[in-house]
């Protein structure tokens, strides 16, 4: 067989069906596309399922993938064995109605035995028992014997998923020999000889939700070779920890702890966790996905506490995960550039998710501790739902953490007595939110708001004549309150706004001839009665009459950004698609901030775009106007309801021309022209799925603007030169820039190069083989290759090993000879260990190689490491 690492074989698969003409296609997201079937992206075909059934068009006949895989469904088996990952690789080719199973067939077994070299004679398929079509193609076209063609039923030969495509299928195995098994084991079973390498699925059915097989018309192609396990056929491995790229994660975790992988069963237990999880966390983080309580965000959340915890069996106190992460992005980035371009958030990530763990575990593991050995001590096996509870509650230690440890132990816990406890635990909340804050619900404080109702003018009017109905002090109803008393007023009229959908509350004064109350916010009960909150700033306040007045200017801004909220609203469904909703809001008067649900980065492009079809619309000048309908026509006007559950029957439609109909029940300009202006600040996700636009309107942005002029000006000042030609004056400096460092380069390289003849008559031997090291500083890398260059051209037959440190990096270069080179003396992997003993790594060529590292104390003991290695 021909021995390929993990990412060669990837090329080789992608690259062999593209000569067959399949468009490659990169990997798909791990978040299922409009799938609520799916939790996460867990088979090569998952993310093409209505390209099968003709939902949606292609966007080739042909195409072939390497999908990135999550399936959690043995997330408690993984590490227990050497088999189980909840992390994969699928290779697979798809073809859409173009080709079937005479030419599939083929290929599969041109690539096998000519690409990868693997002996016809060690090759067996299965095909499921009525499919006589690939049994007579494997037979009597590809030519294996009868006896090597093993027919199966449908639990073993027929993939399908709960719903969607369906068929027959053959899968491809490799006989490892009797080493691994019996002459009587035949592929199928449940021994070890027999590896199943590829699976090859002839898809000719539609699942529906009933279960029933409905025929395609244009029966389809689809095949899943994983990557992992196909890596370990050939380079001859006993399971997938011991690939190339993934045995450099183990290798990785033993010089971060104290022990090393396969000396002990139970700590590599440990080391395959980790190795699996942080490939998992790593590529889920990239696809948007960040910890939470629900979903993939706990999926997440669950796999980096898991990891951690293993950390500490090894002896690892720190947090370790996202060092670990960084070998991944840097070995997997090459295909997924992703990884590289979102390294920095994926390793903070998982820094800050590890950390907030560390802190809650160590009280919580001294806890668990102490009931297990209760537990040991009275002879019990179950540790009781309170307990567990208890410890989840107070030392925020996950249940399901609690689960493992105990199954480790041989303890069970009480699941539905814990969960029985988090439910009381949330009515005792839901209690709580009613009864707090003053009495913001009518079953508070001796029934304080029992029979008021107050009227809302604040659509109309900014200001308006009030009876004062009620005086709060201190959580009890008095008769009058007088200067510096802070209080809550009701009044039977308002028209200060009272927070919600949002928006924050107005603000403003209550006035009469004898008083003055300066309202800082209002806010309303669930039965919509206003609380005006304040301060008395002059005066005896009784209950009389009195003015109530809001801040106008700030109510203003309010409903600018308010407005933009619904326009923008709009443009991100026109610019990015209709699967974005909103998912929160607040509208304040210096800023608005709006929450939307998409799963990837909002482009610079998509941004401008989307702003200047806001701006678009100021500039229009669109009629706002209000409507209140039933809900029923509410929808059949196209009204967007955001969270249509909390709606009465009858709703408020607030429509800007004709481009947005929103429910809402907001404040608002009477027309776009009002909001004057409207600038995006910042986009960023905030959670799974979630991302958020800050922005301003109206006044702030005249304001960003002439903050931005002003800096214009220092900058220009600054450069001398006037506005008009700052960005030539700039472009002038860095080329001025760039030729100094040139300058210095070449300085650096004439200072180098004088060293080089005392480097010259420093060769060493070891085994026979002359080698040169040499540490400098301040010298790049470039510079570095071409004194190796020189060296090796001047001494001939020689290892040069250099090492230049500048600033807090290492940079490490090697170059062989190419006598040495044919001796098997490769410069790559000899460079790849070196980097390793100051915390780096690299690669490169077989005769010249680079490498990075950032221990500064370890340069020597790198540079020393090449006459071990020789």
């Amino acid at each position: 067989m021909k021995f390929l690492g993990l990412h060669d074989i990837r090329t080789e698969y992608l690259k062999f069906f593209e000569s067959k003409k399949h468009l490659i296609l990169p990997s798909f997201s791990l978040i299922p596309k409009d799938d609520k079937s799916l939790l996460l992206i867990g088979a090569g075909m998952a993310p093409m399922k209505k390209f099968f059934t003709g939902e949606e068009v292609p966007p080739a006949k042909r195409v072939t993938t390497c999908q990135k895989c999550i399936r959690t469904g043995d997330i408690d088996n993984v590490g227990l064995t050497d088999r189980h990952a909840t992390f994969f690789e699928m290779l697979g080719n798809f073809s859409f109605g173009d080709y079937f199973k005479h030419e599939i067939i083929p290929w599969a077994w041109e690539f096998l035995t000519v690409n990868l070299e693997i002996p016809k004679e060690d090759l067996w398929v299965t095909v499921f028992h009525e499919d006589d079509e690939a049994y007579n193609i494997w037979k009597n076209v590809v030519g294996i014997p009868e006896e090597k063609i093993i027919r199966l039923g449908k639990e073993d030969n027929f993939w399908e998923l709960e719903v969607g495509p369906s068929g027959p299928c053959s899968e491809i195995y490799v006989d490892r020999g009797l080493e691994h098994g019996s002459k009587d084991e035949l592929p199928g079973g449940e021994g070890d000889r027999f590896i199943e390498v590829w699976n090859l699925v002839f898809t000719q059915f539609d699942k529906d939700e009933e279960g029933n097989y409905n025929p395609l018309s244009h029966p389809n192609i689809d095949t899943g070779m994983g990557l992992e396990r196909i890596a370990t056929v050939l380079q001859e491995t006993d399971n997938i920890f011991e690939i190339d790229a993934i045995k450099d994660i183990i290798q990785k975790i033993s010089s971060i702890s104290s022990f090393k992988y396969g000396e002990d069963e139970n700590l590599d237990i440990s080391f395959r966790v980790i190795t699996d999880h942080t490939r998992a966390m790593t590529f889920m983080i990239s696809d948007t996905i960040v910890p939470s309580n629900e979903g993939r965000g706990y999926v997440l959340r669950r796999l980096i506490r898991r990891a951690a915890r293993h950390g500490r069996k090894l002896g690892i106190k720190k947090a370790f995960l996202s060092e670990v992460a960084d070998l991944v992005i840097d070995s997997w980035g090459t295909e997924y550039k992703e990884l590289i371009e979102n390294k920095d958030s994926i390793k903070e990530i998982i820094r800050r998710e590890e950390e907030k763990f560390l802190e809650t575990i160590e009280q919580g593991l001294v806890k668990l501790n102490d009931k297990i050995g209760e537990l040991n001590n009275n002879g019990l096996e179950t540790l009781s739902g309170e307990d567990a509870f208890k410890l989840y509650d107070t030392f925020g230690f996950p249940i399901d953490l609690t689960e493992e440890i105990l199954k480790e132990k041989g303890l069970k816990v009480d699941i539905a007595g814990f969960n029985n406890e988090m439910n009381l635990q949330k009515e005792r909340a839901r209690s709580a939110r009613e009864d707090s804050n003053v009495g913001w619900s009518n079953q508070n404080n001796n029934n304080l708001f029992d029979g008021l109702k107050n009227e809302f003018v604040g659509y109309e009017q900014n200001k308006c004549s009030s009876q004062i109905l009620k005086i709060i002090k201190e959580n009890k109803e008095v008769q009058s309150v007088t200067e510096g008393d802070k209080v809550i007023v009701i009044l039977d009229k308002t028209p200060f706004y009272g927070e919600s959908g949002g928006q924050i509350g107005d603000t403003g004064f209550i006035r009469s001839n004898s008083f003055e109350i300066r309202v800082n916010d209002t806010k309303k009960t669930k039965d919509d009665i206003h609380l005006h909150i304040g301060e008395v700033t002059s005066g005896t306040v009784t209950k009389k009459e009195a003015i109530a007045n809001i801040d106008t200017d700030r109510r203003n801004n309010i409903r600018r950004n308010h407005s933009a909220t619904h326009l923008l609203h709009k443009a991100l469904k026109e610019v990015l698609g209709t699967h974005v909703n909103q998912a929160g809001s607040l509208v304040m008067d210096n800023r608005m901030r709006f929450d939307f649900t998409h799963f990837k980065q909002v482009t610079k492009d998509e941004l401008i775009e989307i702003q200047n079809i806001v701006n678009e619309k100021i500039f229009e000048a669109l009629p706002v106007s209000t409507s209140i309908t039933n809900i029923n026509e509410a929808k059949e006007m196209g009204a967007i309801g955001l969270f249509e559950s909390k709606y009465e029957e009858m709703v408020r439609v607030v429509s800007m021309g004709n481009f947005s109909k929103e429910l809402c029940g907001g404040t608002h300009v009477s027309n776009t022209s009002e909001i004057s202006m409207f600038k995006i600040l910042s986009e960023g996700g905030i959670s799974n799925g979630v991302r958020r636009i800050e922005a301003i309107t109206g006044p702030e942005v005249y304001s960003y603007l002439e903050n931005l002029d002003n800096i214009y000006d220092n900058i220009s000042t600054e450069l001398k030169t006037n506005k008009e030609d700052v960005m030539s004056k700039i472009s002038s400096n860095i080329r001025e820039l760039k030729e100094a460092n040139k300058e210095i380069e070449r300085l650096e390289h004439s200072l180098a190069k004088d060293k080089l003849s005392g480097i010259s008559d420093n060769v060493k031997e070891k085994n026979g083989i002359s080698y040169v090291t040499q540490k400098f500083d301040n010298v790049d890398v470039n510079t570095l290759r071409d004194l190796a260059d020189e060296v090796r051209d001047k001494v001939g037959s020689v290892v040069v090993l250099f090492a230049t440190v500048n600033g807090d990096k290492i940079n490490f270069v090697c170059a062989v000879s190419k006598d040495l080179v044919e001796k098997n003396i490769f410069a790559g992997k000899l460079i790849k260990e070196i980097a390793k003993v100051a915390g780096g790594g690299g690669g490169g060529r077989n005769d010249m190689a680079t490498a990075g590292a950032k221990d500064l104390d370890k340069v020597q003991d790198a540079l020393d490491k090449l006459e071990e290695l020789l």
